[in-house]
């Protein structure tokens, strides 16, 4: 079996398990995608098994936490966030991610809030759009090793930085977006230790 057959029939097998569309789309392009980032297809291609078991585990367990929380994995790193309206809620948003095989760290950035709403929504869309065409349009900048969400204002950013210097330069993109209230990083600095950085 090819490689291209063989992720295939590992998305087919993960949309049956969560149920979600997203993932057939997302595995066609992770072979591309992997030869450019840091990471390889192999772990392209087990960041998307833990995306469907993680999709399958909040789905099965608890549907609310399922609606309220989303994530993205690299390299095994599983980056929790949204917003979930009690601080029980996000200790069992994190139980639930540990469960999922291969997860090698979880990192909790749920909000306990009542904020939200389509309007939020659409602004934290807004945000995440325009710091990714920043990046895509700064060649100093490797944009595709980085997965950017915003929540309620926050962005934050995860993936692997060429070096401290990248790093700061996307953090200052990110910082001169209007509405952004803060910027949290789970980036790691390739062959360093990573720097979560807020202000």
């Amino acid at each position: 079996m090819g490689a291209f057959a063989a992720l295939f029939a590992l998305a087919a097998g993960s949309l049956a398990l969560s149920g979600c569309a997203e993932l057939i789309l997302g595995s066609a392009a992770t072979t591309g995608i992997a030869i450019a980032e840091e990471r390889s297809v192999g772990d392209a291609v087990d960041d998307l098994t833990i995306r469907a078991e993680l999709n399958h585990l909040f789905f099965q367990k608890d549907v609310e936490l399922y609606r309220d929380v989303s994530f993205s994995v690299f390299e095994g790193r599983v980056l929790l966030k949204g917003s979930v309206p009690t601080p029980e809620d996000r200790i069992e948003a994190l139980r639930i991610a540990w469960q999922a095989a291969g997860v090698r760290e979880v990192i909790n950035e749920l909000q306990v809030t009542d904020e939200g709403g389509i309007l939020d929504y659409a602004r934290d869309t807004w945000i995440s759009a325009q710091l990714k065409g920043r990046l895509l349009v700064d060649v100093e900048v490797l944009s595709i090793n980085y997965g950017i969400e915003t929540v309620n204002g926050t962005v934050y950013l995860l993936g692997i930085a060429q070096d401290d210097a990248e790093l700061v330069r996307v953090i200052e993109h990110a910082r001169g977006i209007e509405n952004v209230k803060r910027v949290v990083s789970h980036v790691v600095v390739k062959d360093g230790p990573g720097r979560p950085v807020s202000p």
